[in-house]
């Protein structure tokens, strides 16, 4: 999962760098994060039907390699349109990543572990922006950041290798909830784009609302980031411990649905009393970020195993898709009306979420 998105880790981590060296404007780093997770959004279908038919190993052999080949080109990158090839090449991976890694935690994880077991493997993203990105801002403050690039790129033939010689049972796949499954994942996806697009929101704006709007410092307003990120790393494995040991998974996603609103609205409220941003930041962590792993939860509980890997990319796509059209959105609402009205549309946007999440509980079948 950390591999999946090194590209993106990238581009954070370098954003000035490439801002000063390659002539990069900020905007055009936006646009960048939106297009590589479109890319990822439009490829999700395809990659988890490929990976129903060439089994997880040989998935994630790939995904190794693809993240390899979009490194590369993105340390030898002289202009934005190298960057821009690389992060559309990080798409592929992106889209891999859940197919490929749920279908192994059916197939060597015993159900009572799946749920704890799943939140540790969607916390890798956090994981991986923490172990990556104080190394390549190291990197590139003492030598050249392409080299730093360039040695991620190594250790990700190194995995493929690795990833190669393992051996994966598959067990024969058994029957499962027939009919409506279909509509389970569909409305996971749904939840899984609204939960999205408020997540992506927050993480582009946070940091900044923290410097323009509460006087906080570059360095301290990143922090609200970096407790956001831990705490979801808690929050992730736990609720998703929770839900693999419910009856039904996705009883637990209205309560982080409506755990998020109050966060936001608690950071709304930090305009008066700056204090409040810190509960917020982790509340949201808590709650928000945890979304993600949970309905990864239901989607593996919701189909039989043949079909993990189409069920995962459905619901993917969801959540790429929130992730590529938030902050374009939100960024617009920033300029036009402040703030405020940001943590508005997020809060409505994680309403949304619950309000989705509220219905599949409630009904046997959704169609979304």
């Amino acid at each position: 999962m950390a591999v999946s998105m090194l590209q993106l880790f990238v581009l954070g981590a370098l954003g000035p760098v490439l801002v000063a060296e390659l002539g990069v404007a900020e905007w055009q780093l936006g646009a960048l994060v939106a297009a590589g997770f479109g890319v990822a959004t439009l490829l999700s279908l395809p990659a988890g039907s490929l990976v129903d038919r060439v089994g997880p190993q040989r998935s994630l052999v790939g995904l190794f390699l693809v993240s390899a080949v979009a490194l590369t080109v993105l340390a030898v990158a002289g202009s934005p349109w190298w960057i821009a090839a690389g992060v559309a090449l990080g798409g592929i991976p992106q889209a891999l990543a859940n197919p490929a890694t749920n279908k192994v935690i059916l197939a060597v994880v015993a159900p009572e572990h799946r749920g704890s077991v799943t939140g540790w493997k969607q916390s890798g993203v956090q994981l991986g922006a923490f172990v990556a990105g104080v190394p390549l801002a190291g990197a590139a403050a003492v030598a050249d950041w392409r080299w730093g690039v360039g040695v991620l790129a190594v250790l990700c033939l190194v995995g493929a290798a690795a990833t190669a010689r393992l051996t994966l049972p598959v067990p024969p796949a058994k029957s499962g909830p027939a009919g409506r499954a279909g509509d389970r994942v569909r409305a996971l996806a749904a939840f899984s784009l609204a939960l999205g697009f408020g997540l992506a929101s927050v993480n582009t704006f946070f940091a900044l609302y923290g410097v323009q709007r509460l006087a906080l410092s570059a360095p301290v307003a990143a922090w609200l980031i970096a407790v956001m990120g831990l705490v979801g790393i808690a929050g992730r494995v736990w609720w998703s411990g929770a839900a693999g040991k419910a009856d039904d998974p996705a009883a637990v996603l209205p309560l982080l649905g409506l755990g998020a609103v109050a966060s936001v609205a608690v950071v709304a409220l930090a305009d008066q009393a700056h204090w409040l941003v810190w509960f917020g930041a982790a509340g949201i962590g808590v709650f928000a970020v945890a979304g993600n792993a949970v309905s990864m939860v239901a989607v593996m509980r919701a189909v039989p195993q043949k079909l993990a890997g189409r069920a995962a990319a459905v619901a993917s796509a969801g959540f790429f898709g929130g992730f590529a059209a938030g902050p374009p959105l939100t960024g617009l609402v920033v300029h036009q009306a402040g703030y405020p009205w940001l943590w508005v549309t997020v809060g409505v946007a994680f309403a949304v979420a619950a309000g989705i999440a509220f219905l599949l509980t409630r009904r046997t079948a959704v169609t979304v």
